[in-house]
């Protein structure tokens, strides 16, 4: 399968062990490991930075393997979940950054295709999210209201 905005293929990235169990050398409770990334969530950290925090701080590998449930399934439990996903979230600040470059930088034809490239990626996850339940069906992407949606 091709890559989504380029014409090459490839298979390149990591893949997750194929069976999901408790390593031997980790020291931490299930109880533990939640309190761990409730405090990280009050920090004000997404849940993909928790995880990284959690692997190179603490030495916890998987959360799913230890606890049985991820991260944000741990923040909606607890009430910390946000209400927009991290993945468009990272995709608004994108946006932003692009922006700004544009502003100072008019003729970069690059750049702009960039912004309407990651503005279509918004447009499709949002529909998906719409679709599964994570956002309401009267959520509306306006990119002139980006500031608004990362508070």
């Amino acid at each position: 399968m091709a890559r989504m905005h380029s014409r090459s293929k490839g298979k390149a990235g990591s893949n997750k062990p194929a069976k999901d169990l408790k390593k031997a050398w980790v020291r931490y409770e299930p109880s533990e490991v939640e309190m761990l990334v409730v405090k990280l969530a009050k920090e004000g950290n997404t849940a993909s930075l928790i995880g990284i925090k959690l692997r190179d701080i603490y030495g916890i590998p998987s959360v799913k393997s230890i606890c049985g449930k991820s991260i944000s399934q741990i923040l909606k439990e607890k009430n910390l979940g946000k209400k927009i996903p991290d993945d468009l979230t990272a995709l608004f600040k994108k946006v932003i950054s692009i922006k700004k470059h544009l502003e100072s930088n008019h003729k970069d034809e690059t750049a702009k295709r960039g912004l309407i490239l990651t503005e279509s990626k918004i447009r499709r996850l949002v529909k998906y999210y719409k679709r599964t339940g994570v956002l309401p069906m009267s959520w509306k992407y306006d990119p002139d209201k980006l500031g608004f949606y990362l508070e």
